[in-house]
């Protein structure tokens, strides 16, 4: 089989937005907002994943080998994307298929609050939580960052409008007291938020990614990056307040790194639409998201195992064929 490589012109995330809002204005629904009904699976699948200076997009190019190699009957494109928010926008309209989000976001989709009030998701199902991703506040020495108090009055990239990213930096921005008035904020994807703390441009980013991601060690191969680490206590609160979990990143996550880090995690989910992925097709997919995560040549496939498949799964329905496959595996 041979997998299709294209790049298609995205959608920001408010324009993700603003198609749901439109399509929960006409009546939603999984037939009218969700583009099909019982009848019109596809096997023909767009995939979308994130940018392609993070953890989604080339484990999405892996998967969608996978995928393509061992389920019979069907073709996988991936796409690079603005990840959770726009892939599930792209679900629900019936343009893409499969998609890695966030939990949280899953989670207040198809709940219809956050980013997603007024425009409730009712057309994806969750595959399997694939590996937790931490909240990374990242400076460079000398910026006078030691905590994230010190972020106020910076210049500070926040993730992209409507992104997973920015919904976890404004929670913490707020739990230590810093409203939107007090820091400059730059609304960056990943990799350009990056090139702005290497210029000088800004003094932190904050981002959510799967732990290490080598866009941060090349950071660290020509500067003195700093990771900043929440006090205990506020780590405690937002989780206790929220979807988030409060997560360590090890010392040897990074070779910079010289103590551990206490931040804020959600789980990385595969999810997939329930009105154009049949029953039959979400088994397979599920199953070969295990049985070939050894393939995976990312780090975050030593990750991905049953005993995490479920994490963050919160309000989010499990795919039919998710459920056919989590049963047989004793996981329900």
């Amino acid at each position: 089989m041979r997998i299709g490589r294209r790049t298609f012109a995205t959608l920001g995330p408010l324009a993700a937005l603003g198609l749901l809002a439109a399509c929960s204005d006409d009546g939603g629904g999984s037939d009218g907002g969700g583009g099909g009904g019982e009848g019109d699976f596809v096997t023909d699948l767009t995939f979308g994943t994130g940018g392609t200076g993070g953890v989604y997009y080339p484990l999405g190019g892996e998967y969608a080998t996978i995928y393509e190699d061992n389920i019979d009957g069907i073709t996988v494109t991936y796409t690079d994307s603005g990840a959770s928010v726009e892939n599930i926008g792209k679900i629900f309209q019936g343009e893409w298929q499969l998609g890695i989000a966030q939990s949280d976001t899953a989670n207040k989709a198809v709940t219809g609050e956050g980013e997603f009030e007024g425009a409730q998701v009712d057309n994806i199902g969750w595959i399997a939580g694939l590996y937790p991703e931490a909240a990374h506040i990242v400076t460079l020495e000398g910026n006078g960052i030691e905590s994230p108090a010190d972020l106020k009055g910076k210049k500070i990239a926040v993730g992209d409008v409507g992104s997973g990213t920015r919904a976890v930096s404004d929670a913490i921005l707020t739990a230590y007291g810093i409203g939107e008035d007090d820091y400059e904020k730059f609304e960056q994807d990943f990799s350009s938020s990056l090139d702005l703390l290497r210029d000088n441009n800004i003094d932190a980013s904050v981002f959510v990614v799967g732990t290490p991601t080598g866009s941060l060690g090349d950071l660290a191969a020509t500067n003195d990056v700093k990771l900043v680490s929440l006090e205990q206590d506020k780590a405690d609160k937002v989780a206790s307040e929220s979807l988030y979990e409060v997560y360590t990143i090890k010392p040897e996550a990074y070779e910079f790194l010289q103590e551990p880090v206490t931040t804020l995690s959600v789980a990385a989910a595969l999810i997939a639409s329930t009105t154009q992925v049949s029953p039959e097709v979400g088994y397979e997919l599920t199953k070969a998201t295990f049985e070939f995560a050894d393939t995976i040549t990312l780090p975050q496939g030593d990750l991905i195992a049953h005993d995490f498949a479920l994490t963050g799964q919160g309000e989010v329905p499990l795919h039919p064929g998710a459920k056919k496959y989590y049963e047989e595996e004793g996981l329900l």
